[in-house]
């Protein structure tokens, strides 16, 4: 009968027990779902899905301006005399569109020496891009397309607001993917020393920017251009830099209106301040460049500016690096006057200098900072004729170095044969009797400040004798 009765409701009970299973805990099941509903609901998820809102309309709203762009190389001539056009696809890039005329501002590497450009539009049309102007100093370039209709274009903000941490979007065609959108943060601000161009003032992100990606454009969260992509360290992850969209602007409103940068003109050589430079001329570490040379019959020299003296403002932006005082006076046009605040003697002196058109010829003249404690290590003769011709030296008087010891803290600092030594301690030296009689006025343990003229460029460089 147990056995039976067993049988009977065997089959009942297990169908019984699996809608227990199923349906028995209620409380538990409206426990999770109550749960489930609650997270959903919370502030926290709602900021976050607010956020994400933010992002994908970003993306959405800022796709359309970012273009791809392929050089195109002229193989040769059809029978009818049009150019067959061939795609460079290994010198593809992005760029922006930047007004609805069809203006599109890229980097000048991602076109190089091509005069037509393809352009490949987000609607998956394709235009052909002439050349306006070029600014290799800052590694941009502006092209023009025609189209039968207004282009979708994207808007400037101020990079001059722009703060480490804040979110950005990099857009662009990375590998050939079209309008690839990365999120990531601003990294660091006002980099410069890297090699990438003349005017440097980076903005350093950890956005994903690959190749393809430069000339596309860095926003900040409220649709504004901030930057544009220009390159990434090739061993490091998560490092990409954008010019500040304020140099790119005033780039691209010289490049719209007269097809070339120009740019105002100082006309000094100058190196940056080391410690042993700023206890020589009593300045502060960090605080200025220092001026090695002022160029005959250009605007420092026409107004009084004068070899050692310490550049550290100019129109009240404090100057910091070779690189800043470039880019500040960049920044002006030729016939403006900039305010120039230099340290000579240890006393501040405000000097106005009405800027001439920036010449090609670098500016920048530095050494190699290494140090070493070793004797001076130089011989020295008069300049003669001869010598001046065969190190091309424009100077009739001066101290010629014709050995550098190896080893030695001159080598060392770089000094080399045919240099010409000007100055011992901020006093002239035309002659071998001169600067023996300068360097024994050295008390033991002291420095030595040379002057020193290579192919007409000036330097300065400390020596420390040995005891």
């Amino acid at each position: 009968m147990r056995c039976l009765t067993w049988n009977m409701y065997r089959l009942p009970c297990r169908f019984l027990l699996a809608a227990l299973i199923i349906t028995a805990p209620p409380s538990i099941t409206s426990a999770q779902d109550t749960q489930t509903t609650a997270l959903s609901d919370s502030p926290g998820i709602r900021m976050l899905e607010e956020i994400q809102s933010v992002i994908t309309t970003l993306a959405e709203q800022a796709k359309p301006s970012v273009v791809n762009l392929i050089p195109l190389t002229s193989q040769n001539r059809t029978r009818d005399n049009a150019m067959d056009r061939t795609p460079n696809p290994s010198g593809s890039g992005s760029g922006l569109i930047v007004d609805s005329d069809g203006h599109i501002v890229t980097n000048n590497h991602v076109i190089g020496d091509a005069q037509e450009i393809e352009v490949r539009l987000s609607d998956k049309t394709k235009l052909i891009a002439q050349v306006i102007g070029k600014d290799p100093d800052t590694d941009l370039a502006l092209l023009k397309v025609t189209a039968d209709h207004p282009l979708p274009s994207a808007r400037f903000g101020d990079s001059g607001t722009v703060k480490v941490g804040q979110w950005v979007l990099a857009v662009g065609n990375p590998f050939g993917l079209d309008r690839t959108v990365t999120l990531g943060v601003v990294s660091g601000i006002g980099r410069e020393n890297i090699n990438l161009s003349r005017y440097e003032n980076f903005i350093q992100t950890d956005a994903s920017i690959n190749p393809g990606n430069s000339g596309g454009p860095l926003f900040n969260l409220r649709g504004e251009v901030i930057g544009i992509n220009t390159a990434i360290i090739n061993f490091a992850q998560g490092i990409g830099f954008a010019i500040p969209s304020n140099m790119a602007k005033q780039v691209i409103q010289q490049l719209t209106a007269r097809g070339k940068v120009v740019r105002g003109w100082l006309g000094v050589g100058i190196q940056p301040l080391t410690p042993e430079l700023a206890k020589k001329f009593g300045a502060t570490e960090g605080e200025g460049v220092l001026v090695n040379e002022v160029f005959e019959k250009d605007p420092a020299a026409e107004a009084g500016i004068k070899p050692g003296d310490i550049i550290v403002k100019i129109d009240g932006a404090v100057v910091d690096s070779p690189n800043k005082l470039s880019r500040l006076i960049g920044a002006l046009p030729p016939g403006a006057t900039a305010s120039i605040e230099v340290v000579r003697d240890l006393k501040r002196v405000l000097i106005p200098v009405p800027l001439s058109e920036r010449k090609d010829a670098a500016v920048l003249t530095s050494l190699p900072q290494a140090r070493t404690e070793a004797k001076l290590g130089l011989d020295v003769q008069d300049l003669t004729a001869g010598l001046a011709d065969k190190f091309k030296l424009r100077e009739s008087r001066g101290v010629l170095i014709t050995k550098v010891d190896a080893g030695s803290l001159a080598h060392a600092e770089g000094l080399r044969e045919g240099d010409l030594i000007k100055e011992v301690n901020r006093g002239d030296v035309g002659s071998v009797g001169e600067f023996t009689a300068a360097i024994a006025k050295v008390r033991r343990g002291d420095t030595v400040l040379l002057r020193v003229l290579r192919e007409n460029r000036a330097f300065y460089v400390v020596l420390k004798p040995a005891e």
